[in-house]
């Protein structure tokens, strides 16, 4: 569908009449019919954003991804708005099917794939204890039989087949498409993709796909204009403090000049970046200072209760970094990461009222004599936060300087994961370190703007938001395995 919508823009310009276009779930929205060709100024999703009716205005109708995307619209009259109601209804409603049928075909392939890891673990026992038989017998200088050596043969064979069998489930279920995707209900996270480096002093340059800044014009919102002004001086005047005296006068100027020329080019509310300090002092946004959900913003409880919800967010949004490492190859890891979310969510949701923190899980679960059954919210609690010291221990190093992305996951699977893995799992990782990035691709998914990452404001950026980032991580997991000891839920089983 495709048609006229007046949208907000912000409190100057008001409402303006924009050509939006509705094609393959996702709403995009050009100046005019006439002016498509030069490219969408905005779009949002519809599989992942809210559809709000006013209930007020028979012809206004709101799209929001919360805390990410705001659309404001108006119709012409009530039977155009209802025109989009129902075509953006539909949009929704087919996706969401189609997210269903990918989610039940995933977890058919996951249960496929976990009984054929158990094939392979039964064979592994079987041939070691073959190859053991076979040394005792040749230490005691007996002959080995052909019946023997064709056991083995056919043990090996079995073994194989099955092998080759877990490949093609797991190439069938991790696809690139679908490896590199943030996993079906995960909230919103900070997307990172390379824009071109643009001239502050030349804003009106930009891509012609552009993002606009809104401010709602629901009734009792305040202009906060005065504030935003105020914090970008603030923000500025500390940042002209960092270069040496000779050089305030010239920044000075340079200010003046560069938020005079924004302030002409300011189109539909869009807000100016700051960007007047040279490129070698240049403040640079990383992965970690623009994720929707941190570890850092959590609160705990007077008794240092973490707050399932908020913890649950955070894991899923640095699910990425596993994309980011190799999406096709750490599929396997995303898949058992994301699957323990999953299962202490659906705890969550049976009685969200009851289990507010992560610890009121683990000990209902203890009295009801449960926290050890497999597949129990307090497994998948276990596995999932040995998962994040595992992240936690790569993300310290890479801090610490460590520019082998390949040494540093090593080490940090050596430290937290490999104690629990068999030979099986530790083959599965050890492909994975292999085909780890190098730290300058790794370093480029980082940043939000293409280059940021070879600029010397990239390692400061890293190191100011890892140090906020990663102790707050490192205190919730220290948490958690005080509860677990206590309760004694630990488990030296392998895996």
């Amino acid at each position: 569908m495709e048609g006229v919508l007046h949208k907000w823009t912000n409190y100057i310009s008001g409402w303006q009449p924009r050509w939006f276009v509705l094609d393959g779930g996702t709403l995009s929205y050009y100046d005019s019919q006439e002016d498509a060709w030069k490219g969408c100024k905005g779009s949002i999703k519809i599989s992942v954003c809210e559809i709000q009716v006013n209930s007020s205005d028979s012809t206004r109708f709101d799209l929001t991804i919360p805390g990410e995307q705001y659309f404001y619209l108006k119709a012409i009259n009530a039977a155009e708005r209802q025109k989009w109601l129902v075509a953006l209804g539909t949009a929704k409603a087919c996706l969401t099917d189609n997210r269903t049928k990918r989610e039940k075909e995933l977890q058919e392939n996951t249960e496929a794939l976990k009984t054929k890891m158990s094939e392979l673990r039964l064979y592994c026992d079987l041939l070691l204890q073959q190859v053991n038989k076979i040394k005792e017998n040749d230490e005691l200088g007996e002959t080995m039989g052909i019946d023997t050596g064709n056991l083995v043969k056919s043990t090996c064979t079995t073994f194989l087949k099955t092998l080759e069998e877990c490949m093609q489930i797991a190439n069938r279920t991790f696809s690139t498409d679908m490896a590199s995707q943030s996993p079906p209900g995960t909230p919103p996270v900070a997307a990172i993709k390379p824009q071109k480096r643009v001239n502050p002093t030349l804003h009106t340059t930009q891509n012609t796909c552009e993002i606009e800044h809104y401010d709602q014009p629901a009734e009792g919102v305040e202009d906060n204009e005065g504030d935003k002004a105020e914090e970008q001086k603030e923000h500025k005047e500390d940042q002209s403090q960092e270069h040496d005296n000779n050089n305030i006068e010239v920044n000075a100027v340079q200010l003046q000049e560069d938020v005079s020329d924004q302030e002409e080019t300011r189109e539909e509310g869009e807000t100016p970046r700051d960007s007047t300090e040279s490129e070698d002092t240049e403040q640079v946004e990383t992965f970690f200072s623009t994720m929707s959900h941190r570890f850092s913003d959590i609160r705990l409880d007077d008794d240092n209760g973490i707050p399932t919800q908020e913890f649950l967010d955070s894991c899923y949004a640095i699910v990425p970094v596993l994309d980011k490492l190799g999406s096709t190859v750490f599929a396997p890891v995303k898949m058992d990461f994301v699957g323990n979310i999953r299962k202490i969510h659906q705890k969550l949701l049976s009685d969200n009222d009851s289990f507010p923190t992560l610890q009121s899980i683990v000990l209902h679960e203890v009295q009801t004599n449960v926290a050890k059954v497999r597949n129990s919210a307090t497994e998948a609690l276990l596995w999932l936060k040995r998962g994040l010291k595992f992240l936690k221990e790569f993300l310290s190093e890479v801090n610490a300087g460590e520019q082998d992305i390949q040494g540093a996951l090593n080490n940090a699977y050596g430290k937290t994961l490999r104690q629990y893995h068999g030979w099986v799992v530790r083959g599965v990782f050890a492909l994975a370190l292999r085909a780890a990035p190098s730290y300058q691709s790794f370093a480029a998914a980082l940043v939000s703007r293409e280059g940021d990452e070879l600029t010397s404001g990239f390692t400061s950026g890293m190191h100011r938001d890892l140090g906020v980032y990663l102790p707050a991580m490192e205190r919730q997991l220290a948490i958690l395995d005080s509860l677990y000891e206590e309760y004694n839920l630990e488990s030296d089983e392998v895996v």
